[in-house]
């Protein structure tokens, strides 16, 4: 079983990523697996850049293949943020969305489109080899609705489902998310990818 190592220390991001890749033959260890991993950062202006940055950081560190993601809510009437700064929005999940409700405040629902955009990007030693997108288009909601996942999936609708994210079971999150289009575009690869690796 080859082993890859997801450079996250966010539980849910493994569990997400786990549900996603079961099966694959693939041994997914998480960050908080590890001993004496450095610190993650994210200081570059776009998810690719912050992608392809953790997966160097954690791939020279383990010696093993590493995958990292960057992911976040892209708002249209907020000229792109939260963008990059996602998981910085706020102290707590809470606090994001509260800053990201109120600065929609005056914003019709017609005018709240925003999509979830995530990064991967798979390192191995000082190479990136491979990286893939997925994106998820929504409209952000006036209140909070469900309970589910985490980060501003309660606010986060999904026309198609009818459902904000925090309301999908795990299944149905997984199959229309950004996390998952980029998981399934690099799921017919990666098996390829970490067999090639010495």
């Amino acid at each position: 079983m080859k082993q890859l190592v997801l450079a996250s220390g966010n539980s849910d991001k493994l569990r997400e990523v786990r549900q996603l890749l079961a099966g694959s033959g693939i041994q997914l260890i998480g960050l908080n697996e590890m001993s004496g991993t450095p610190q993650l950062t994210e200081p570059f202006d776009t998810f690719a850049e912050n992608a392809s940055h953790k997966a160097l950081v954690i791939a020279r560190h383990s010696h093993l293949p590493a995958l990292a993601d960057d992911s976040g809510l892209v708002v249209e009437a907020l000229d792109g943020r939260p963008g990059v700064h996602s998981s910085r929005y706020g102290q707590t999940d809470q606090e994001r969305i509260e800053r990201l409700l109120a600065e929609l405040m005056d914003v019709p629902p017609e005018r709240r489109v925003a999509r979830f955009v995530c990064v991967l990007a798979l390192a191995h030693g000082d190479d990136i080899i491979g990286m893939w997108e997925g994106v998820a288009e929504g409209i952000i909601t006036a209140e909070p609705h469900g309970t589910s996942g985490f980060g501003y999936d309660p606010v986060f609708y999904y026309p198609p489902l009818r459902l904000t994210f925090a309301e999908m079971l795990p299944e149905q999150k997984n199959s229309v998310s950004h996390r998952g289009h980029a998981l399934r575009a690099m799921s017919g690869q990666l098996p390829q990818l970490l067999a090639a690796l010495v």
